[in-house]
């Protein structure tokens, strides 16, 4: 990674603080002094600043359970609430994978960015499952249309199983869908596609880490056995 977002993960400050010390000529990897653009890895490299070694950073993971309303950015241009202030100030935290704003459920956030990229990365194909409630066809045709291929700007949707059953309300059908992708909005993008309204979406689960009983806008650190099959994942 950029050695000016290692300083910021490590707590030194904001990126714009770490570039500040990097044009001073005040940082340092493995002896060498570096510019802006240098690349670093903190767990391996020696990382100083004015001769001071920059120590590593503990991986922190955190799952939310993200309300409606909430908006998955540090800053809004429209005051919206965002996900940051529900969970601890945790210095490099980023989030892992977006759900847009009227989407709820599972959120994990982390400040292991090589951990997030395995996790959201087209390449490693990890699933994600979403609960939907959907109206606009019945649900035995919403069966045949799932068990056909759906193409989406040229590319195939990986849904890799699905549920469907009427719902409570007259006219809908409860949706359990697991994609094995993370393309931004596909699971509206899907339900558009097959002609379905989306009358509330929830994400279930991300890769091994599953939303469970925690109450929406409250949030915990990922249990030994959970970070230990993300290591799985990730090691791959």
């Amino acid at each position: 990674m950029r050695v000016q977002r290692a300083l910021a993960r490590a707590g030194i400050g904001s990126r714009r603080a770490a570039e500040g010390l990097i044009r001073q000529g005040r940082v340092r990897v493995n002896g060498a002094v570096v510019t802006i653009g240098a690349q670093a890895d903190p767990d391996t490299d020696v990382i100083t600043i004015d001769g001071k070694r920059v120590g590593g950073v503990r991986p922190v993971w955190i799952a939310l359970h993200k309300p409606v309303g909430y908006v998955v950015t540090r800053r809004d241009p429209e005051r919206r609430p965002t996900v940051f202030s529900l969970v601890p100030d945790v210095p490099g935290l980023t989030y892992v994978g977006r759900l847009d704003v009227m989407t709820s459920g599972l959120l994990l956030l982390t400040n292991d960015g090589t951990g997030a990229n395995h996790l959201t990365h087209p390449r490693y194909a990890v699933e994600r499952q979403y609960r939907v409630l959907v109206h606009g066809k019945p649900t035995d045709q919403i069966r045949r249309l799932l068990d056909q291929p759906v193409t989406i700007d040229g590319r195939r949707v990986a849904l890799t199983g699905y549920t469907a059953r009427g719902g409570t309300k007259a006219g809908t059908t409860d949706l359990t869908l697991t994609l094995a992708e993370g393309r931004y909005r596909i699971v509206r993008r899907l339900c558009e596609q097959l002609g379905l309204k989306v009358e509330r979406l929830t994400r279930l689960s991300h890769g091994p880490v599953r939303l469970g009983r925690l109450p929406v806008g409250k949030w915990r650190y990922l249990s030994k056995a959970e970070l230990g099959a993300i290591g799985t994942v990730t090691s791959t």
